[in-house]
């Protein structure tokens, strides 16, 4: 049986291949994580997507279904959530994924 994390690591090396002169890949959160432009965007821990999201649209994000706020310590991340593998099951749903978090850092690193 494959590792779902890497399997999702690899769907993700595909999903940002359109940035990827910008993209730097790194070790974070406990998981990988991919930046854009030094700006972390998308990654994967314990198997759960994570991505950034700009403030103005978390509130919307977070009423759709399989997203949940991301939280370590029991206090949710500002502009971080998870998504849940059925969230991401098509090549599409990871794709608007990985666009929202880009979204975030372009808009971080304009500021």
């Amino acid at each position: 049986m494959k590792n779902p994390s890497e399997e999702l690591i690899k769907r993700l090396k595909v999903a940002v291949n359109p940035w990827k002169d910008n993209i730097t890949e790194k070790r974070m959160f406990g998981g990988y994580c991919f930046l854009y432009k030094g700006k972390m965007c998308v990654g994967e821990t314990k198997e759960r997507l994570m991505v950034r999201v700009v403030s103005e649209k978390m509130e919307q994000v977070l009423s759709m279904p399989n997203v949940i706020p991301m939280d370590f310590t029991g206090k949710p991340m500002k502009e971080f959530i998870f998504v849940k593998p059925k969230g991401y099951d098509t090549e599409e749903k990871l794709q608007h994924w990985v666009e929202l978090g880009i979204e975030h850092a372009i808009l971080k690193s304009s500021n």
